[in-house]
């Protein structure tokens, strides 16, 4: 998976987001662990989380 970057999550929308980080968790559980792909997933994940919880408090 490619890593999500801050620019592109904050450019995306909350639909677009929501459907990125399901990419990115599913691209997650089939890695194998500690793969770059692995960490690119987990980190897009944590990336778009963070956009995510700045537009919807409480997320």
């Amino acid at each position: 998976m490619k890593l999500v970057t801050r620019f592109e999550a904050a450019s995306r929308s909350t639909e677009q987001l929501q459907g990125l980080y399901r990419e990115a968790f599913n691209a997650f559980s089939v890695a194998p662990r500690g793969s770059q792909e692995y960490r690119s997933a987990l980190q897009s994940m944590r990336i778009i989380e963070d956009e995510l919880a700045t537009r919807m408090p409480g997320f």
